[in-house]
């Protein structure tokens, strides 16, 4: 899990006591530190202080909502009035917790959260090699684990959900971006490349010219 505190010895305690659970949490300390790590790994569990430095906590909970991986979010804050919790759910928050608190309710209340969301666990998805894991945003080749950017996971769940076949440079654009983005950009071409890179060689995904990419299980020696 990502926890985002920003008094030091608080998070330090906490940590230590989920580990003794056998949870593991990775610590920000600010807005910008927790940013950071959502774009680089992909956490079961998001539990956000609201009142930090740099972007705050209901930021944070938006830009997690907005990227669409269904992680869920629990605000552990001193923010005790009704109304800020009604103004936590409404951000997306999927459960509140108040300071002063029991560290073994968090974990009660960490633990609901996991068990409510693998009831909803997209399946694993397994084609030429190639598996991707959309509940724990996961890939691996070939029993080897492949560390992807956020977009270059989306693009590969589009490709891989195709099952071979062929997806246009626009439906990628439409389905693994935003609705601003610019229709003329060459951001797909651009994270396609990235992505055959970080998945290695024999290349896996194919150009269609013209059509679009697919994704293509090669021969026994062949190289891209």
């Amino acid at each position: 899990m990502l926890l985002v505190e920003d008094e030091p010895e608080m998070a330090s305690a906490i940590r230590d006591g989920l580990r003794l659970e056998a949870i593991a949490a990775d610590i920000a300390g600010d807005g910008d530190t927790a940013l950071e790590l959502l774009s680089i790994n992909a956490y079961d569990i998001a539990v956000l202080d609201r009142d930090i430095p740099g972007p705050s906590g209901d930021e944070i909970a938006k830009r997690i909502v907005a990227s669409g991986s269904g992680m869920p979010i629990l605000m552990l804050t001193a923010a005790d009035r009704l109304d800020d919790k009604a103004s936590g759910f409404e951000l997306g928050a999927d459960d509140y917790l108040t300071k002063p608190f029991a560290l073994q309710e968090l974990v009660l209340r960490l633990r609901a959260l996991d068990r409510r969301r693998g009831h909803n666990r997209p399946p694993v998805r397994e084609i030429a090699g190639l598996r991707v894991d959309p509940f724990r945003r996961e890939v691996y080749r070939d029993g080897r684990y492949v560390a992807l950017t956020r977009k270059q996971f989306a693009v590969l769940e589009v490709l891989v959900g195709a099952e071979g076949g062929v997806v246009s440079a626009e439906e990628l654009l439409e389905r693994a971006w935003d609705e601003n983005a610019d229709p003329f950009t060459n951001a797909v071409r651009i994270t396609v490349s990235a992505l055959r890179k970080r998945l290695g060689e024999p290349w896996i995904i194919a150009t269609v010219a013209g059509v679009g990419y697919r994704i293509d299980a090669p021969e026994e020696g062949e190289r891209g």
